[in-house]
């Protein structure tokens, strides 16, 4: 009778674990799993650059920038134009929930954009060690 007793107490320490396990699970934060995504809302002339609206999310404690880069593509390549702008990693609000922000971005020396110029616009995140991840783009007329 004791091998019984053994084998219940067993059972019913398993099934306990597994619960404990299931309930985990269960209340884990479910936009978890669609953090660090980044979407490309609209691209602007913004005088004398590019302005680009981004619906971003990220992981809580995340360490990166958030990092837009324009070329016009209308242009031949000697007259091609070039803008780039961040969002410094303490600006970004990462809590796995979906934001907005406004990238401001500054042509290069000798760059402009007019309205009517076709835009390539990449956006995505940069970390500490000098990867990239997250990249999205899209192109838009101004």
């Amino acid at each position: 009778m004791t091998s019984s007793r053994l084998r219940r107490r067993v059972a019913g320490t398993a099934a306990a674990v597994l619960l404990i396990g299931a309930g985990a699970l269960a209340t884990a934060p479910s936009a978890a799993a669609k953090a660090n995504l980044l979407s490309i809302d609209t691209v602007s002339l913004h005088t004398p650059g590019l302005q680009v609206k981004v619906t971003y999310s990220c992981d809580v404690g995340m360490d990166h920038e958030l990092v837009a880069n324009a070329t016009t593509l209308n242009h031949s390549p000697h007259d091609q134009s070039i803008a780039a702008g961040t969002v410094k990693k303490d600006r970004l609000v990462c809590d796995y929930d979906q934001h907005v922000a406004l990238v401001t971005m500054r042509p290069a020396a000798g760059s402009h954009f007019d309205k009517g110029d076709k835009v390539k616009v990449t956006v995505f995140y940069f970390d500490n060690d000098g990867f990239r991840y997250g990249d999205t783009e899209t192109v838009a007329v101004l």
